[in-house]
Formats: C-alpha cells, structure tokens, sequence
C-alpha cells in the first residue's frame, strides 16, 4: 500500500487493459489498506478481492482455492 489512493487508478486500470487484451479468464485480487468504501468500487468495477491488513495468509489461500480454476492440463 502507498496509501494515495493509487488503487482507484491501478485496479481499474490493469481490468480496462485485460479486457482490451481480451483476458476474460483472469481474476483480479489483492491487498493492502483500502478504505471500505473504494472496495465497494473496486469490486464493482471488477476487482473480485480485496484482502485488508489482518487478512491471514490462510484466509488468502482458501480464497484462491475457492476461486481459482486450475488451468486445464490439455493446454
């Protein structure tokens, strides 16, 4: 975190540039201090989480787990 309020640019940033690039398969996630309320926007506008301090590394990766899709071996 850099706590200038970069995520509001970054986030949404690097989804308008996936999304150009035609990665629909990708989720986005990540971390840091993040006010409440641009979390609400960041997953609105396609962030899928936001992990704040106090996050445990364990909470973290059963997210993943959860949500995301291993590639397929066939690739």
């Amino acid at each position: 975190s850099i706590l200038s309020g970069a995520h509001n640019y970054v986030f949404p940033e690097v989804i308008r540039l996936m999304k150009e690039k035609g990665m629909k398969d990708v989720l986005v996630f990540g971390g840091g201090i993040v006010p409440d309320d641009d979390i609400q926007e960041l997953k609105k506008q396609g962030v899928a989480e936001i992990f704040t301090p106090g996050s445990s590394t364990q909470e973290i990766i059963d997210w993943v787990r959860s949500n995301v899709k291993a590639k397929s071996e066939s690739l």
